[in-house]
């Protein structure tokens, strides 16, 4: 049985000096938080736990070990959330004395939230842990998909030691990786190797540059709710907004934008593992990056409060919640087939494979129009082509 005490150094941070909220509306009373004077040893019931990892070793991001705190300063002063669903915050994972050891403890503990069914919110520290989780999941044979907000596709298209700019092959090559699809969110060309944006576009990953994603925000919620693996790497938000990073970008979302995104991401049926990384506080301008990771943060757990888990039994006949289209298309033999809920008004394609297993796939109200219009959804042919 896994003591987490064994792991975790508990929560401590500072009273702030003022606060704009009565005691009672605070979000730390939506948390068990983990206390020297009141320990959290096991996972019970809790729905979601939050994790930092303290370490920017295998980085040149120094300074991004101080992140968790700081970020939990701004977040602990933010409101509280609706509803009434269970989240600890189990503090610091103990630095191990090599950059291994972190990994290591890592990983032991997201295979302890997997069995128990608990979702695992990261505040990084750097993205170079990222392998870690892509272990946990193939070590739990849990297939996943990986959806990355970042400026950068985190891939080096040569030889070149692991760190947090290149980890990716880690998660792609590695002959016992679970990952069946990659989506980046938000990439600008101009960071980027061609080579490398190319090698990804060959292994049939979907990648969208950030004036892609701004044209239209909601096609981006279909991507999201499929993925087990959500991270986002703060250098996706413009400099004026988030200084407080190693790697800025004068271009890059707003931060309007990369709120909506992290709700979209809590409202994730599929969702096992979110991460927010590379916040650095010794770069911070006024605590603006660090206040800003806060309230990502309260967008994704405000996603998180009210999802509907229909994931889950969309595949049930005659449950009244969902309605069924069928979509004649030139050039394709049998019907298209939606999906609508009348709750959520969300979308699926339901796709049939060769020994008549039946899968969905989260799709959105264009893709129907699209169909509707004799044209192939672009989802339901990436689908296709990767069951290939």
């Amino acid at each position: 049985m896994m003591n987490l005490t064994d792991y975790f150094n508990p929560v401590s941070i500072d009273k702030p000096l003022w606060g704009h909220l009565t005691e009672p509306s605070y979000i730390s009373h939506n948390f068990i938080i983990n206390t020297a004077s009141n320990p959290v040893e096991k996972i019970n019931d809790e729905k979601l736990a939050i994790i930092g990892v303290p370490d920017d070793r295998r980085s040149p991001n120094k300074g991004s070990s101080g992140a968790p705190d700081a970020i939990r300063e701004s977040l602990y002063q933010l409101s509280r959330l609706p509803g009434k669903s269970k989240i600890v915050d189990l503090g610091n994972l103990k630095k191990g004395p090599g950059f291994e050891d972190t990994l290591a403890g890592l990983n032991d503990v997201l295979l302890y939230l997997f069995e128990k069914g608990t979702m695992a919110l990261i505040i990084g520290g750097s993205s170079s842990v990222i392998p870690a989780i892509g272990k946990a999941f193939s070590d739990s044979e849990i297939l996943y998909n990986y959806t990355s907000i970042d400026s950068r596709i985190d891939f080096v298209n040569e030889k070149k030691y692991k760190d947090s700019f290149n980890y990716l092959g880690d998660l792609i090559y590695n002959k016992h990786t679970s990952l069946t699809h990659f989506i980046n969110i938000g990439y600008q060309t101009y960071l980027n190797d061609p080579q490398s944006v190319n090698r990804f576009r060959k292994l049939n990953y979907e990648l969208l540059r950030v004036g892609e994603v701004r044209s239209d925000m909601h096609e981006t919620e279909p991507r999201f709710r499929d993925s087990e693996l959500i991270t986002l790497d703060i250098s996706s938000v413009r400099q004026s907004d988030a200084p407080g990073t190693f790697a800025p970008s004068p271009n890059g979302f707003y931060t309007e934008e990369i709120c909506l995104l992290a709700r979209y991401a809590g409202l994730s049926d599929s969702l096992k593992v979110f991460g927010l990384f590379e916040v650095n506080p010794l770069l911070d301008n006024r605590n603006l990056t660090c206040a800003l990771a806060a309230q990502i943060l309260w967008f994704f757990l405000e996603g998180f409060v009210q999802k509907q888990n229909e994931s889950t039994i969309i595949g049930k006949e005659n449950s009244g919640r969902f309605v069924k289209y069928h979509v004649r298309v030139n050039d394709i033999e049998e019907d298209i087939i939606f999906i609508k809920s009348n709750i959520t008004n969300r979308w699926w394609l339901e796709i049939e494979n060769k020994k008549g297993i039946k899968s969905y796939i989260s799709c959105s109200y264009n893709d129907y129009i699209k169909a509707g219009e004799n044209e192939i959804p672009a989802r339901w042919l990436k689908t296709i082509s990767r069951q290939r």
